[in-house]
């Protein structure tokens, strides 16, 4: 890597249509914001140089987020807000930064950092009654394993190690919202949507509509 003292870290978010945008496109929109802003960008060495910036962990395509984050080394100190206002300017409205601050370049990586992914998924069904969904998601954690398709293939997740602090449920009349942090690591990353989909297929109620936001990142702690 070609040396870059200033890693500025920008928060943002990833809403509205643009949620539906996968983990690469998602990068590519951000990578084309920075270079439109006229940031002094470090970039890497050797025969493809590129812009030296990291994300952090990939949101699932359909899941919005409000607490994303990318790490972005620039070659000339601006001040933080200063370089905030740049990006918020050149970025489309559904990707807009919240927050940008510098950070050690000795801090790991956001990826390796930050390992729990706090998640609200948000059900509507005119006939959920109080009750149903938190019993549902109860009875499918307690089983203690998940197993789900995937890209044609089936993969069992350990819910006792996934789900650190279970989940839980508030619920409304028509509606229901669901709470849980998602643990990352080498098995992957539980969609809670899966998780919610087999606790509404328990109460036969799979044509319920679903919206899934990521809330927050946050390092394992201890």
């Amino acid at each position: 890597m070609a040396d870059a003292a200033f890693r500025l870290r920008v928060t943002y978010g990833k809403t509205g249509r643009l949620r539906f945008l996968s983990h690469l496109e998602v990068a590519h929109a951000c990578e084309r914001a920075v270079r439109r802003t006229g940031l002094g960008y470090a970039v890497t060495q050797g025969f493809n140089p590129r812009m030296r910036i990291a994300f952090g962990p990939a949101l699932p395509v359909g899941s919005a987020g409000v607490a994303e984050a990318y790490d972005l080394w620039l070659s000339r100190l601006v001040p933080a807000a200063e370089a905030l206002e740049m990006v918020l300017v050149a970025t489309p409205a559904g990707l807009a930064p919240v927050d940008a601050r510098y950070v050690s370049d000795k801090e790991p990586s956001l990826t390796a950092a930050l390992t729990l992914g706090e998640y609200e998924v948000v059900v509507e069904d005119p006939g959920m009654g109080p009750g149903r969904l938190a019993e549902a998601l109860a009875d499918v954690v307690g089983s203690g394993s998940l197993t789900i398709e995937h890209k044609g293939a089936m993969k069992a997740y350990d819910l006792a190690v996934c789900l650190p602090e279970g989940a839980q449920v508030g619920e409304e009349p028509g509606r229901a919202t669901a709470r849980m942090v998602v643990h990352m690591g080498p098995w992957g990353s539980l969609r809670p949507e899966a998780l919610v989909r087999e606790a509404l297929g328990r109460m036969d109620a799979r044509s319920a509509s679903m919206t899934v936001t990521r809330v927050a990142l946050r390092p394992m702690e201890g």
